[in-house]
């Protein structure tokens, strides 16, 4: 006797964040990546597109290119070549055919898209004594995919929240592509909305969100789940911000990504200073290259920050290194997860 089987759907129908971001592609771009097997089109972190040079996908488990069938190639010769056409279309879509709208964007050298997708581009920089002032005859673009993971943090909130209920101060450090925003996001929502499990209330977040990664904002409004209680600064440079939220939204918990300039400390000075709890991420692989960084050295002598999480791809994309005691300088025994 035959078992019948349920049918299962086509991938293809199935939405992926990869899916958020195609309409940024020309028809013959979109197409191939559409055509993906759902497992890859669910890993993919970032889209290479190149011209002259073979159209390549960065994924959780490492990069591929692509061939004109929308299949992973098995050698570069297979892969699609990105033409002329095609980053000129990129341009056109990007930037709603008005690159002069952008400007200020594309002098830090990406635009930030609903969702809090990334597209980074190269080209010919234009400078006025040193400083960037735009970029033309664009020639590549890397399309970083935002993802939220919800109860991501879950793993790592125990660690950060005292005894009595009181959120330490945070750093998250990580080296590009370790899942340090996607856990920040997701620290910042179940900040505010409370966790009655470890005895802590929700409370007012302050985001300073610079590159529009955090909250993912579209006009201001974010698109992401950040909490309740949570006020965001989109596209506020991050020493500024601060300073704005303290003064005027009563945060109890202030967070910001990627801090590094000597004003982003000075401010999380001000911030430490005002009973603020900070939240905020760094690039690096270890707590050593980040104490040789001359604007992050006060920190780590004034010993302010009470937990250092670090990340990195161990056991995949956001693997949980360790957890360091900012004040030992110890690691609280935390299993790699």
């Amino acid at each position: 006797m035959s078992v019948l089987r349920p049918l299962q759907p086509p991938d293809i129908k199935r939405a992926t964040p990869l899916d958020e971001v195609l309409n940024l592609l020309p028809p013959n771009l979109r197409q191939m990546l559409s055509e993906l097997p759902l497992a890859l089109r669910e890993t993919v972190e970032e889209i290479r597109i190149r011209q002259g040079r073979p159209l390549m996908l960065g994924l959780a488990q490492g990069d591929c290119y692509v061939t004109e069938k929308g299949e992973p190639a098995s050698c570069v010769t297979d892969a699609y070549v990105v033409s002329a056409g095609d980053v000129e279309r990129v341009t056109q879509l990007v930037s709603r055919s008005s690159l002069y709208a952008l400007e200020e964007e594309l002098r830090n050298g990406f635009i930030t898209l609903p969702g809090g997708h990334r597209v980074g581009i190269t080209g010919k920089v234009l400078t006025d004594q040193g400083v960037v002032r735009n970029i033309k005859y664009i020639s590549g673009f890397n399309v970083r995919i935002s993802r939220a993971v919800k109860g991501v943090a879950d793993r790592v909130l125990p660690y950060l929240i005292s005894p009595d209920g009181r959120f330490y101060h945070t750093v998250l450090v990580s080296p590009p592509r370790c899942g340090k925003t996607t856990l920040l996001r997701d620290l910042v929502r179940r900040l505010s909305e409370g966790i009655p499990e470890l005895g802590f209330p929700g409370v007012n977040v302050g985001v300073v969100d610079e590159r529009s990664e955090i909250a993912g904002c579209y006009r201001g409004i974010p698109q992401r789940d950040i909490g309740p209680r949570t006020d965001v600064l989109d596209a506020c440079p991050k020493a500024a911000g601060m300073m704005m939220l303290l003064r005027s939204m009563g945060p109890a918990v202030i967070a910001t990504d990627e801090i590094g300039r000597r004003e982003d400390v000075a401010a999380l000075e001000e911030v430490l200073n005002a009973g603020v709890k900070v939240l905020t991420t760094v690039h690096g692989a270890s707590l050593e290259e980040l104490a040789d960084r001359p604007a992050l050295q006060y920190l780590f002598k004034i010993k302010a920050i009470q937990r250092f999480v670090l990340l990195g791809r161990s056991k995949g994309v956001g693997t949980v290194e360790d957890i360091i005691d900012g004040r030992t300088m110890r690691s609280l025994g935390v299993k790699k997860c």
